[in-house]
C-alpha cells in the first residue's frame, strides 16, 4: 500500500457497507451537500462515498493548486478507506477529477460519468483574474453571483433557499483553497489526452449551461472512445442540483449497466499510469530552427520559461508576442523564453512575489511603462495585493522620483482596477 497523504480529503460514506464503492466529487464552491438528491436512490445498490475539496464545507484547509495533486489526495483517502475499485461522478472541478482518475488511475475506475465537465474550463488568464478578485476582494463578490452561473433564471427566482445555500456555501469556503482551485483550473488542459480514456463514460450536460455547456460536453464524447451524452433541459450548471431526478436516473442507468465485471486488485497490485506528457502549446510552433533540434536540458529550460512566462503575464499577451515572431526575432524571443524566464525567473533565492516587486521597481525606474503594466498584472496574478503593490510603487517614488511614481500609480491603478472587479 502507498504512503497515506497527510492531508486527507473530508468524506462520508452512505449505504450498504458491502456494496460497490460509487465516488461523487464535487464542483468549485460547494460541498458534498450538491448531492443530497442523488444519495437516497443511488445509495441503494452502492456505498456511496461523497468528499470535499479542502477547504470547503470545513474540511481543512490544505491548498492544492493541480487537478492532479487532488486526485492524489482522493487516491489516498480512497486507500485509507480500503477502497481499491470504485465508479466515479463528478461535477465541473469534480468531473476535472474524474478525468484525470481516468487517465492516471485506468485500473481503478469502474465507470465514469462527467456532469457540466470540459476538457478545458475556459482560459486561464479568467481563472487567475478570479483569484485576484478572490485575493483583493474577498469570496462575497463571488458568492452573490454564484447562483447565477449554477442555476437558470426561472430556478434561481423560484427558489430562494436554495439560492441562499448557494451563496453560503461559496461564502463560507477558503479563500486560499479556493484561489489554489482556480488556479489548478488554470492549468488543467486534458483536449489532447481524451482518446486515452478507456473507461464507460456517460458526459451529462444542462442544456443551458453556459460555464461548460453542450459544445464542450460533444467535445468529450468524441475525445473518449466509449462514451455517451446526455442533455438535461431545464438545468444550467448545477444539474445535480436543479433536476436532480433526472440526473439520477442517468447515473443509475448508467451505473447500472456500464459497471466493470473487474475484479478488485489489491491497491499494491494496482499501478498508477505515468501522467500524460504535457502538450505543446500552439503558440509555440513560431519557434523554428534550433527548436527542431533542442534537447536535454536546453530543452527543459526552455519549457519550464514559457510555463512561467505564461503564468505571470497571462496567455493572452504571451501568445500576441509569439504570433508576432518571425526569423528575424525568433533567436531573442527564445533567449527571452530560456534565459530571461527558464533560468533567472526560476533561481530559488527569492519567491515569485518578491520577484515581481523587483521588476516593477526595475521598469518603472527605465520608463519600461508598457512593460511596467504587463507586469502589475503578473504581480496581482502571482500573490501580490493592490496594498502591497503600492507600498512599492512608494518606494519607486522616494529613490526613483515622484514623477516616476506618479506615472506608475496612473498605470497601476487602472489594471488594479481592471483585475479586481468581479466580471460576469
Amino acid at each position: 500500500m502507498s504512503e497515506i497523504s497527510p492531508n486527507p480529503l473530508q468524506y462520508r460514506l452512505d449505504g450498504p457497507e458491502h456494496a460497490p464503492v460509487l465516488v461523487l466529487g464535487p464542483a468549485l464552491g460547494t460541498t458534498w451537500h450538491m448531492w443530497d438528491r442523488q444519495v437516497p436512490e443511488l445509495s441503494r445498490q452502492w456505498r456511496v462515498l461523497r468528499f470535499d475539496l479542502p477547504g470547503h464545507g470545513g474540511a481543512a484547509a490544505y491548498p492544492a493548486d493541480s487537478v492532479g495533486t487532488l486526485t492524489d489526495r482522493l487516491v489516498h483517502t480512497l486507500e485509507s478507506a480500503g477502497i481499491s475499485h470504485f465508479g466515479y461522478a463528478g461535477c465541473a472541478f469534480g468531473g476535472a477529477i474524474g478525468i484525470d482518475l481516468a487517465l492516471r488511475h485506468p485500473q481503478r475506475l469502474a465507470s465514469l460519468a462527467l456532469v457540466a465537465t470540459a476538457p478545458r474550463f475556459g482560459t486561464a488568464d479568467e481563472h487567475r483574474q478570479r483569484g485576484v478578485v478572490v485575493r483583493t476582494n474577498g469570496l462575497d463578490p463571488v458568492a452573490r453571483t454564484s447562483p447565477e452561473r449554477w442555476f437558470t433564471p426561472g430556478f434561481a427566482a423560484a427558489q430562494p433557499a436554495i439560492t441562499d445555500w448557494a451563496v453560503q456555501m461559496v461564502r463560507t469556503t477558503d479563500p486560499g483553497c479556493y484561489i489554489a482551485a482556480c488556479e489548478a483550473l488554470a492549468t488543467f488542459d486534458t483536449s489532447t489526452a481524451l482518446d486515452r480514456v478507456a473507461t464507460p463514460t456517460l458526459v451529462v450536460v444542462g442544456a443551458e449551461d453556459a460555464l461548460a455547456g453542450p459544445a464542450q460536453a460533444r467535445t468529450l464524447v468524441a475525445g473518449i472512445s466509449d462514451a455517451r451524452l446526455a442533455l438535461v433541459p431545464g438545468a444550467a450548471h448545477l444539474a445535480p442540483v436543479e433536476q436532480p431526478s433526472a440526473v439520477t436516473d442517468l447515473l443509475v442507468r448508467h451505473f447500472s449497466t456500464s459497471w466493470s465485471p473487474q475484479a478488485a486488485l489489491p491497491v499494491a497490485a494496482v499501478p498508477a499510469a505515468a501522467p500524460p506528457p504535457a502538450a505543446p502549446h500552439p503558440a509555440i510552433a513560431p519557434y523554428r530552427g534550433d527548436a527542431d533540434t533542442a534537447t536535454g536540458e536546453d530543452a527543459d529550460t526552455r519549457a519550464a520559461g514559457l510555463r512561467l512566462r505564461r503564468e505571470v503575464l497571462g496567455d493572452a499577451h504571451v501568445d500576441t508576442a509569439l504570433a508576432a515572431t518571425d526569423a528575424f526575432t525568433e533567436d531573442f524571443e527564445d533567449l527571452l523564453t530560456r534565459y530571461a524566464w527558464g533560468e533567472v525567473w526560476q533561481r530559488p533565492g527569492l519567491d515569485r512575489r518578491h520577484r515581481s516587486c523587483v521588476a516593477l521597481g526595475a521598469l518603472a525606474a527605465a520608463g519600461h511603462f508598457d512593460q511596467f503594466a504587463v507586469h502589475v498584472r503578473g504581480a496581482l496574478r502571482g500573490g501580490l495585493t493592490p496594498a502591497e503593490i503600492k507600498e512599492a510603487l512608494l518606494q519607486i517614488g522616494v529613490h526613483c522620483g515622484l514623477a516616476t511614481a506618479e506615472r506608475a500609480f496612473q498605470i497601476a491603478r487602472e489594471v488594479v482596477r481592471e483585475e479586481t472587479s468581479p466580471r460576469e
